[in-house]
């Protein structure tokens, strides 16, 4: 298997979390000869060592010059929105890009994308904190606040911190399929696909461990039960809540409509039976819980923006 290059952008104030995300998911695997043979540089604005912003130095083999042949490039967020990016970044990125390089930005490193006019004319997130600010400065950007990533192919932009461990799982998954993608997941045990957004995390108010408890119950009643017919009526009766206090409360824990949820938790398992298993559309659709193959094809590719048919040829090549 051909290896596949990285290239991760360090500075002074990095993050060491989102630092190393991308580091430990993009490393060769012994136990798995069906993992590629990475190839990760970490690469300095400034002259190393490079201080982190937790009290202790980086120090990196690489310039920027070693932008200069890596397939996906990296910006792990960013020291300060303020703050112009250098031009030397600025330009290197710009360069990378018109070569034919995958730029990435997890949290505020799609401030760097926007500086560079990389994310001119397309959509893009970023933190949900810093969100409002991104669209404000660069209003020719099409923030979308609620998602943990944007895939615009050449462009893709995380939000913060855990989210970037999603973008470079999705990004083993496009690049590699779904089997080496999930591998990783699972030997950093995680999730391989966390379906929703970043409204999820948006704070919110806190409610007894009581009302949690009988929720969640539910929720994962939910969950293994797709192909059923869910009402707002019965799934309060079965959460011993009002219809009211239970759609209030399910926002609350999820960011979300108890509709929307269902939505994505079937979306989620067809993503799975498309990458994993040779069932006919029909019988996903079916699985998933969709009234008709109509119904889920149209749902899928308003999600996704391809068909069911396309996804699966993606990561399974039939």
């Amino acid at each position: 298997m051909r290896p596949s290059s990285y290239a991760v952008i360090v500075f002074n104030g990095v993050n060491p979390f989102h630092l190393s995300v991308p580091c430990i998911i993009f490393r060769p695997d012994a136990s798995n000869s069906q993992v590629p043979d990475f190839k990760v540089k970490v690469c300095a604005v400034e002259p190393s060592p490079v201080q982190t912003n937790v009290g202790y130095a980086i120090h990196a083999t690489h310039s920027l010059a070693g932008l200069k042949d890596a397939e996906t490039i990296i910006v792990p967020s960013w020291r300060d929105t303020a703050e112009l990016p250098p031009q030397a970044l600025l330009n290197a990125l710009r360069k990378a890009h018109q070569r034919g390089a995958k730029i990435v930005s997890f949290c505020l490193g799609a401030f760097v994308l926007a500086a560079a006019g990389l994310l001119d004319g397309r959509r893009a997130t970023t933190h949900w904190k810093w969100a409002a600010e991104l669209a404000e400065r660069y209003p020719q950007i099409n923030v979308e606040p609620d998602i943990l990533y944007v895939d615009e192919g050449d462009i893709v932009t995380a939000a913060g911190c855990a989210a970037a461990i999603d973008c470079c799982l999705h990004l083993l998954r496009i690049q590699h399929g779904a089997a080496i993608a999930n591998h990783i997941a699972r030997r950093m045990v995680v999730p391989p696909f966390r379906q929703g957004g970043q409204a999820q995390f948006i704070e919110q108010p806190v409610y007894s461990a009581v009302t949690s408890d009988r929720l969640s119950q539910v929720m994962e009643w939910m969950t293994k039960n797709l192909q059923a017919a869910h009402t707002l009526d019965e799934l309060a009766e079965r959460a011993l809540m009002n219809r009211r206090t239970f759609t209030r409360r399910f926002r609350q824990a999820t960011g979300t409509t108890v509709g929307q949820w269902l939505l994505n938790q079937r979306l989620n398992l067809a993503q799975r039976m498309l990458e994993m298993t040779d069932k006919p559309i029909e019988r996903v659709a079916e699985t998933a819980g969709f009234a008709s193959p109509a119904l889920f094809r149209r749902s899928f590719g308003q999600a996704f923006g391809v068909k069911p048919s396309v996804y699966r040829r993606a990561f399974r090549g039939k």
